[in-house]
């Protein structure tokens, strides 16, 4: 009896300390994610502008010049030519003209591209494909309509000599130099070739043939 009467005795004792506890409020609330962290401004930013692809070049892009072409001036001599030139250029005058083209190793006809000659003097340059722009902007595949409003108020017409429907677009240097540029379109009003160059060799239509 003594025994048991200890060990009530001692359970009572232990009793009290038993119970944990109990945890606060506030450490039994969910754990809140905190905002991300962003390097992006809070207002609505419009996205960039994507650029345009292969926007036409401007007109001081090109080579081609009322008074020439690159370093090559209207007027210089062949040697002169060929030095302003700075690389090799196949072509030399025939028995019976003195009109003749100079070519760039890569050209294969004066269509394409050339440098005529005449008389021993550098006169025009004949372009025939798309890389090249005429200083105003026109190039080849452009149509009538769009030379006419890069060159408004400047542009004189006249008939295709061969080609009918086609038409030769002509126009002055606007800074009053002697140089002349002419669009060269056919029966579909687009621009198959053009050519720059002074008078009288830049209005020859079948070019030194």
């Amino acid at each position: 009896m003594l025994l048991s009467l200890g060990l009530s005795a001692c359970q009572r004792e232990a009793a009290p300390t038993a119970a944990a506890p109990a945890t606060p409020a506030a450490d039994t609330a969910p754990a809140v994610n905190p905002a991300p962290i962003t390097d992006q401004p809070a207002e609505n930013v419009p996205p960039a502008t994507a650029p345009v692809s292969n926007p036409p070049p401007a007109a001081s892009s090109t080579l081609a010049r009322f008074d020439g072409y690159g370093d090559m001036r209207f007027g210089m001599s062949v040697e002169q030519t060929r030095q302003a030139w700075g690389g090799e250029l196949k072509g030399k005058p025939s028995a019976d003209s003195t009109c003749y083209y100079l070519l760039p190793i890569w050209a294969s006809n004066a269509r394409e591209f050339g440098f005529m000659v005449e008389d021993g003097k550098f006169a025009r340059v004949d372009v025939g494909g798309e890389k090249e722009v005429a200083p105003g902007g026109g190039k080849r595949g452009m149509s009538a309509d769009e030379i006419r409003r890069l060159y408004p108020g400047k542009v004189e017409e006249q008939p295709h000599k061969y080609e009918q429907g086609g038409k030769y677009l002509r126009v002055a240097d606007p800074a009053g130099g002697a140089g002349v540029l002419v669009f060269e379109t056919g029966a579909d009003g687009k621009v198959g070739h053009w050519r720059i160059g002074v008078p009288p060799q830049v209005d020859y239509v079948e070019g030194c043939f």
